[in-house]
C-alpha cells in the first residue's frame, strides 16, 4: 500500500492528525517515509545538496574546530557523536583532516547515530575505520566529548500553529483530498512561546519544533563535559518571527526543486522547517549547557581558514591555476555567500569554563 493511502486510512479510522504527525509519517514511516526508503536523497541524483557534498574543505574546517576542542579537553581519549551522517562523506572528510594530528587520531572514537538502514549502508561505503553506529545516544557506552549535527534539526517533525483570537494548531484531515483543520493549541505549545517571550500577531503562522527541545535536553543529560556543535538553517527568535515569515517556513525539496505543498509527492520529497536557535539555547541552558556563541556558517568557515583549506585540497588534487580559481569561486558563492549566510553555527558546552573558540571569532572578510 502506498504511503499516501496509509495516511488516508489512518485519518479515516482515527480522525484528523496533527501536522506534526503527518510530517513524521511522510519522512519516517518504516520503509516508505522519505528518510527510511531506499532512494537517493542527497546529491545530483537526489533532491538537494548539503554543504558537505559541495566541498571536502567544509569537513576539514569543522575538524579544525574539533581539534581545538580536543585541546581544551586535555588531549585525552576523545569521542565524537554525529547525528544523521547522510552519505557519510562529511564524517570521511572530518576524519581525513584529523589524521593529520596522529595523537588525536589515536585517541579518537567516532560514533554515528543513524536510524535509517539505507543511510547506514551508504555511510559504511565511505567509512572503514574509527566509526561505529548506534540507534540512540543512550546506547553509546563511553563518555562523550563532542556532539555534532549538520542539517539535522530542520528535518524533525514540527507542529504548525496560527495565532487567531488564541493560538491554534494545524491538523490534517481528508475529505476528497487533504485539508487543514484548526483546533486550540495545547498548553505545551502555548508555553513554548511564553518561555521564549514571543508574542505572535494575529494571523501569524509558524512552527514549533518540540522534537528539537527534547533532542537538546537528551544531549545535555548525556554529556558530562564537552561541546555541542549544531549547524542548520534558521535563526534566533528575533529574526525568525519577522513579519515577512508570517506564512511559516515549511518548504519541500523534490528533485532539486523547491515545493510549497507538503501534500504532494508524499514520501518522495523532503519536508523541512527553519529551526529556532533561541529554543536550543534556552532549553539547553535549563539542562546545563552554556552557549559559547552563535555565528553564520560563512563566518565560522572563514575563521577556521576555509579558503586556505580549499587551496590545499586543490593542490593535492593537482589542479591548475584556472581550475583552482573556478573551484574557489564556486565554493565561495555556495558555502559562503548563499548557504553561508542562511545557515547558522551554534556551539554549546558543558562542564567547562568560558572558552574562546576559533570558529566563533570574527571572520577576516
Amino acid at each position: 500500500m502506498a504511503l499516501t493511502d496509509i495516511i488516508i486510512d489512518k485519518i479515516k479510522a482515527a480522525g484528523r492528525i496533527s501536522f506534526r504527525d503527518f510530517m513524521d509519517m511522510c519522512l519516517y514511516y518504516p520503509n516508505q517515509g522519505y528518510y527510511t526508503s531506499d532512494r537517493e536523497k542527497i546529491g545530483k541524483e537526489g533532491d538537494f545538496y548539503t554543504s558537505s557534498t559541495l566541498s571536502s574543505s567544509f569537513g576539514a574546517a569543522i575538524a579544525r574546530q574539533i581539534e581545538e576542542m580536543w585541546h581544551f579537553l586535555g588531549e585525552k581519549e576523545f569521542t565524537i557523536v554525529e547525528y544523521g551522517a547522510g552519505t557519510g562523506m562529511l564524517c570521511h572528510d572530518i576524519l581525513d583532516q584529523l589524521k593529520k594530528n596522529p595523537l588525536l587520531y589515536s585517541h579518537l572514537r567516532y560514533c554515528i547515530i543513524e536510524k535509517s538502514s539505507f543511510m547506514r549502508k551508504k555511510e559504511k561505503e565511505h567509512l572503514t575505520e574509527k566509526v561505529s553506529w548506534y540507534d540512540s545516544i543512550d546506547g553509546i557506552p563511553q563518555e562523550i566529548d563532542c556532539v555534532f549535527s549538520n542539517e539535522l534539526i530542520d528535518n524533525l517533525p514540527v507542529h504548525q500553529v496560527i495565532m487567531e483570537d488564541q493560538l491554534m494548531e494545524v491538523f490534517v484531515d481528508y475529505r476528497e483530498g487533504f485539508r487543514e483543520i484548526l483546533q486550540p493549541a495545547t498548553s505545551e505549545l502555548i508555553n513554548y512561546f511564553n518561555e521564549l517571550q514571543v508574542d505572535l500577531p494575529k494571523g501569524y503562522r509558524t512552527e514549533v519544533n518540540l522534537e528539537a527541545v527534547s533532542w537538546i535536553k537528551s544531549i545535555a543529560e548525556r554529556l558530562k563535559k564537552g561541546f555541542v556543535i549544531t549547524i542548520d538553517y534558521g535563526d534566533v527568535s528575533k529574526a525568525l518571527y519577522k513579519p515577512h515569515r508570517d506564512c511559516g517556513t515549511v518548504v519541500c525539496y523534490y528533485k532539486h526543486q523547491v515545493m510549497d505543498d507538503p501534500f504532494f509527492h508524499i514520501g518522495e520529497q523532503d519536508i523541512t522547517a527553519h529551526i529556532n536557535f533561541s529554543a536550543l539555547m534556552h532549553w539547553g541552558a535549563q539542562a546545563g549547557l552554556n552557549t559559547c556563541g552563535i555565528t553564520s556558517q560563512a563566518s565560522f568557515l572563514l575563521s577556521l581558514g576555509f579558503r586556505e583549506l580549499i587551496r590545499e585540497a586543490n593542490l593535492q588534487q593537482g589542479k591548475d591555476i584556472l581550475q583552482m580559481a573556478m573551484e574557489e569561486s564556486f565554493v565561495s558563492r555556495t558555502l559562503l555567500f548563499d548557504m553561508g549566510n542562511r545557515y547558522k553555527v551554534l556551539i554549546q558546552s558543558k562542564g567547562l569554563p568560558e572558552i574562546s573558540l576559533q570558529g566563533l571569532q570574527p571572520d577576516m572578510r
